[in-house]
């Protein structure tokens, strides 16, 4: 699990999105920046939670917001799961888990008894100022904007 907290800066990242548009952390200096980790594209806790969120996209514009998603999935992977479900906000495709390891999201998980490396659903909600304001790491996949919001 993640051992960043309130409080903390967050870490500087540079990730392709699912258009192969660079995305940094100082691009987003002076906005609320909300970045969300998620398993897997297209698996049904992460389509719900994605959902959520764009369901409610006009109250995190309303409230200065911008939201990024991220995973380990290819670049194509995100635009398929943009484009099916018609995300307003980018994908970032950490294939190679800089921006996952950065934030420490990355470790042992139980599924079905069996156990394995993989992405532990994290939501980070950043300032205007890069600093960390709330670490949620207990995801409502149905309900998360309410959750940030």
């Amino acid at each position: 699990m993640t051992t960043l907290k309130e409080g903390d800066n967050a870490p500087q990242f540079s990730a392709k999105d699912q258009d192969g548009k660079i995305h940094k952390l100082e691009d987003y200096k002076g906005k609320k920046l909300v970045v969300f980790f998620y398993p897997k594209a297209s698996t049904p806790g992460c389509t719900a939670e994605a959902c959520n969120l764009r369901d409610n996209w006009e109250q995190f514009k309303a409230q200065g917001y911008e939201i990024l998603g991220v995973s380990a999935d290819s670049e194509k992977r995100q635009q398929n799961f943009k484009n099916k479900y018609e995300l307003p906000f980018p994908l970032l495709a950490d294939e190679d888990k800089e921006v996952i390891n950065a934030f420490g999201v990355w470790g042992p998980k139980k599924f079905m008894g069996k156990e394995y490396d993989g992405i532990h659903r994290t939501t980070f909600v950043i300032d205007e100022n890069g600093k960390i304001s709330e670490v949620i790491s207990k995801v409502k996949t149905k309900d998360h904007a309410a959750q940030i919001l």
